[in-house]
């Protein structure tokens, strides 16, 4: 068992791209509104890559805790089904989430940001973006390394940090 996982952790480690400038996007949200990385300039950002999948639904979840929590603060949260799925069926997995999800949902037809930020097999895909655009943590595949409390925990950090800076 053990070497199956060690593959599937050399793999992704592929995908991990920490320190790098985490690369730009524009899509339009499930509710009609175009949006993107450059809209939320200036603030962490907490990304989720999701497909239509149970363990995308409990991340996801996750990630709408993270937004109550970190609503009055300089935070985005944004969802994006990164598999290309049709805006009804993102819809329709949106309505059976256990949270109504308030935070942006973006559809990527094309699967730019699957490419951009190495999802695919590896899914979900949650980073958090500094104020100057670097990925600062990322987890892939597994909520127990990605629920609300380390992600905030991560977004706590790098705010106090561009605080310092100012």
């Amino acid at each position: 068992m053990v070497p199956v996982l060690a593959v599937h952790v050399a793999l992704a480690a592929g995908f991990f791209k920490v320190g790098e400038k985490a690369p730009s996007f524009t899509l339009t949200a499930i509710t009609g509104e175009i949006l993107g990385l450059d809209t939320y300039a200036g603030k962490v950002i907490v990304l989720g890559l999701f497909h239509i999948c149970d363990p995308c639904m409990v991340q996801g979840s996750a990630l709408q805790k993270v937004s109550e929590i970190t609503k009055r603060k300089n935070v985005a949260v944004l969802g994006v089904n990164s598999s290309g799925n049709s805006k009804s069926s993102v819809g329709e997995f949106l309505s059976a989430f256990p949270v109504e999800v308030t935070y942006p949902y973006l559809l990527d037809p094309n699967k730019v940001t699957d490419k951009l930020y190495g999802g695919g097999k590896f899914i979900p895909n949650v980073d958090v973006i500094d104020q100057q655009g670097m990925i600062r943590w990322q987890r892939v595949g597994s909520m127990d390394l990605a629920g609300e409390e380390a992600i905030e925990e991560e977004v706590e950090k790098l705010l106090a940090a561009g605080s310092k800076k100012m």
